[in-house]
C-alpha cells in the first residue's frame, strides 16, 4: 500500500477519527484492514459504515451481516444503513446507480457527523480511475473529466486512488483478508464493467501499465485544470459583479479560460455547443440572448449577465418527514430529514440545520422564497427580511428563487445558514435534523 499519498494530500492528519465505508468487497476490505493496521503508527481511529441499498435482495444482505461479523472479530465500530434505492430511484426518476450513489453519500456524511469523523475513507482504487476516465472520454468530457477522480473532495478521502486492483488481491491473500463478491460485477449490462472486462484487458495489452500511466496524466490533468479554473476565479472576482462579465475582456482571455469563466458562471455543466453560443453572443452588439441549460445569458451594454431564467423558476412545496430524503426538481440538490437529539456541528460540505422539535408548529416544509418572509436569526438579535440575507450572500435574482427555504405554519425557521431565534437548539434538545446535499459532481 502506498502510504506517500496520506502524506502528499494530507489525507490523515494526526488524531483524526476516520470513517471508512465497507462494501465488503476486495478494495474496501483492503481499505479498512490497512488503515486499521496504521492506527497506532498515524494515532488515527478507524471506524466502518455499510450502506445496504436494499438492490440484490438475499445477497444484499449477506454482504452486510459480513461486514458487521468482520468488524466485531476486529474490534472496528461499525455502523449499518438500510435504503430502499429501487424506491428512490423510481420516485426521482434517477437511475439505479445515480440514486445508489446519493443515498449512500448521504448516510456516510451522517454517519461521519454523528460519530465525529473528521474524514471519509472510500476505496476507490487506480483501476477505477482508469475505468471513469475512459468513461468520461466515450461522453465526449474534456480536461475536468478526464482528470479522473480526484484524491481528496472535501472530507472524502481515496487513499488506494494509485494501488492497482491486483496490488489489493495480493494484499488480501497475504493477510489472508476474506470479503465477498457483488454478483452485478459480472454482468456486462453496466457501462462500466464493459469497459473492465473488455477495453482495460485489451489496453492492457498494448502497455502493461497503461493503468498506471492513466494515473499519471490524469494527475497532470487535475494540476492543469486547476490552474486554468484558478485563472478563470481570479477574472470573475477582478472583473466580474453580480454574476455578470464584461464582453470585450472575456473574449480577451486565452481560450482554455474564457470557456471556464463561461462554465463557472453557469453553474452547470454546460457543452462545447453552448459554450460557444455564449462566446459568440459576448462578441455581438447590442442587446441580445443565449438559452443555455437551466439559464438565460443576457448581453446588455457590453456585458454578459447569467441567471436570468427562461421560465420562472420556483421550488415546489416538500413536506420534510423525518427519516426520508428527497430530491428538489429543477435543482441538483438532495434533502434529508431525521428525528435526532442536538449535536455541536462539525465541519461539513453541506447545509445542515437542528431544528427544536418543540418549537415547531404544523408541518415542516421546503420551499422557495416568499413575499414578505422574514426571520430573526439566532445570535443577531434583529429581524431581518429574506430580500436583505439574500443581499448580504450576494444571491443574484435568479438563484433567490431557488434558493431552499425552510418553515413551518408559522413562518421561516431557516435559510442560507441561519437558524431562526424560535427553532434554535441546544445540548438535549430533541430535534429535526435537516441537511441539503448539493449533488452537481456527479462521481461513482
Amino acid at each position: 500500500m502506498k502510504t506517500d499519498l496520506l502524506d502528499r494530500y494530507s489525507m490523515l492528519p494526526q488524531g483524526s477519527r476516520v470513517l471508512c465505508a465497507v462494501s465488503g468487497g476486495a478494495d474496501s476490505m483492503c481499505l479498512l484492514h490497512w488503515l486499521k493496521s496504521l492506527e497506532e503508527t498515524r494515532e488515527i481511529r478507524v471506524l466502518a459504515a455499510h450502506f445496504e441499498h436494499g438492490i440484490r435482495g438475499e445477497e444484499s444482505q449477506r454482504d452486510c451481516d459480513f461486514v458487521q461479523q468482520w468488524c466485531r472479530q476486529e474490534g472496528i465500530p461499525c455502523f449499518a444503513g438500510h435504503g430502499d434505492v429501487p424506491g428512490f430511484a423510481a420516485e426521482n426518476h434517477l437511475g439505479l446507480e445515480e440514486a445508489a450513489r446519493l443515498m449512500r453519500y448521504a448516510f456516510l456524511e451522517q454517519t461521519a457527523a454523528e460519530q465525529s469523523c473528521d474524514v471519509i475513507a472510500t476505496a476507490h482504487n487506480a483501476d477505477d480511475n482508469a475505468e471513469t476516465m475512459l468513461f468520461h472520454l466515450a461522453r465526449g468530457a474534456g480536461s475536468a473529466g478526464l482528470a479522473g477522480i480526484p484524491p481528496v473532495r472535501g472530507k472524502i478521502i481515496r487513499p488506494l486512488l494509485f494501488t492497482q486492483r491486483w496490488e489489493i488481491e495480493q494484499y488480501l491473500q497475504l493477510h489472508n483478508i476474506p470479503h465477498v463478491e457483488d454478483s452485478t460485477n459480472r454482468s456486462d449490462d453496466y457501462a462500466r464493467n464493459r469497459i473492465r472486462h473488455q477495453v482495460l484487458p485489451a489496453l492492457r495489452e498494448v502497455n502493461e501499465a497503461f493503468v498506471t500511466n492513466a494515473g499519471s496524466a490524469a494527475e497532470l490533468l487535475r494540476e492543469d485544470e486547476t490552474f486554468l479554473s484558478g485563472l478563470a476565479e481570479e477574472f470573475i472576482h477582478t472583473k466580474g459583479k453580480e454574476n455578470s462579465v464584461p464582453c470585450g475582456e472575456l473574449l480577451n482571455l486565452p481560450a482554455p479560460v474564457r470557456t471556464r469563466v463561461v462554465r463557472s458562471l453557469a453553474g452547470t455543466a454546460l457543452s462545447r455547443t453552448h459554450v460557444e453560443a455564449v462566446l459568440l453572443l459576448a462578441g455581438g452588439k447590442g442587446l441580445g440572448f443565449a438559452d443555455v441549460p437551466g439559464m438565460r445569458v443576457r448581453r446588455d451594454g457590453g456585458w454578459l449577465y447569467f441567471g436570468g431564467a427562461k421560465d420562472t423558476a420556483v421550488l415546489p412545496r416538500i413536506e420534510l418527514i423525518p427519516g426520508t430524503s428527497a430530491a428538489i426538481p429543477g435543482s441538483d440538490l438532495l434533502v434529508c430529514s431525521e428525528k435526532t437529539v442536538f449535536s455541536p456541528q462539525i465541519n461539513s460540505p453541506f447545509t445542515t440545520y437542528q431544528l427544536k422539535c418543540a418549537n415547531i408548529t404544523g408541518p415542516l416544509l421546503l420551499t422557495g422564497k416568499e413575499p414578505g418572509d422574514s426571520m430573526r436569526p439566532q445570535g443577531r438579535n434583529c429581524t431581518k427580511s429574506l430580500k436583505s440575507l439574500f443581499l448580504e450572500h450576494k444571491i443574484n435574482v435568479r438563484d433567490r428563487e431557488l434558493t431552499p427555504v425552510i418553515r413551518d405554519d408559522a413562518g421561516v425557521l431557516a435559510v442560507l445558514n441561519c437558524v431562526d431565534e424560535r427553532a434554535a437548539a441546544g445540548p438535549g434538545d430533541e430535534v429535526i435534523k435537516i441537511q441539503i446535499i448539493n449533488n452537481r459532481e456527479k462521481e461513482k
